[in-house]
């Protein structure tokens, strides 16, 4: 129990400050950056939400229909979004996600033993819950997703002449992409460990 317990804090603190660094990037960037740094930043914070420990916070029942619709208008503004493909993609599938798993851990679903929060523990106490080809799909995605956002993480060599450390100074906390790329690889790591927890 003190297994699960501590990985739900830790996970609520990593999305959190996710989600922070993400409201952070929307001061600064093309309408198009802020924008994504807006989805994200809900992103984060609803993660961190539904990954408070249930020792700490149950949720009310209502709260899962609110993650329904706040995520599913996300969704749906991604899905407006995505004509422009790219990212928006990426938001559309993150938003389905979160809408998926609020209704697989709200009160009433399959697997609920214990009320909606403990949706996160139903794995170790041995009921399923969702629809194991779709959370194996999301798995999936998920993984595939941090692999490659992990792989863009790594430097590329500078090219000949170029000195290491670039030139000028160091720019704005939200204007470093390796900081939202790495904001991005943190919430897939996330996301693929509430998914397993289904």
């Amino acid at each position: 129990m003190h297994g699960p317990a501590l990985s739900g804090w830790l996970l609520m603190v990593l999305c959190a400050a996710t989600g922070a660094y993400c409201l952070l990037r929307t001061r600064d960037g093309t309408r198009r950056e802020r924008g994504s740094a807006r989805a994200e930043a809900l992103m984060g914070f609803g993660m961190a939400a539904m990954a408070v420990p249930a020792a700490l916070l149950t949720l009310p029942d209502w709260m899962w229909v609110v993650y329904v619709v706040v995520f599913g208008a996300a969704a749906l503004h991604a899905a407006v979004s995505a004509r422009g493909g790219g990212h928006h993609l990426h938001h559309l599938v993150g938003s389905l996600a979160m809408v998926y798993m609020a209704l697989a851990m709200a009160p009433g679903a399959a697997h609920a033993a214990g009320g909606g929060h403990t949706g996160h523990g139903a794995a170790a106490a041995g009921s399923a819950g969702g629809i194991p080809v779709l959370t194996g799909a999301l798995l999936v995605y998920y993984a595939l997703y941090v692999l490659h956002a992990a792989g863009r993480l790594i430097p590329a060599p500078a090219p000949a002449g170029v000195p290491a450390g670039g030139s000028g100074g160091a720019p704005a906390w939200g204007a470093r992409p390796e900081l939202a790329l790495a904001c991005r690889l943190t919430m897939g790591i996330g996301m693929f460990a509430m998914l397993l927890t289904l």
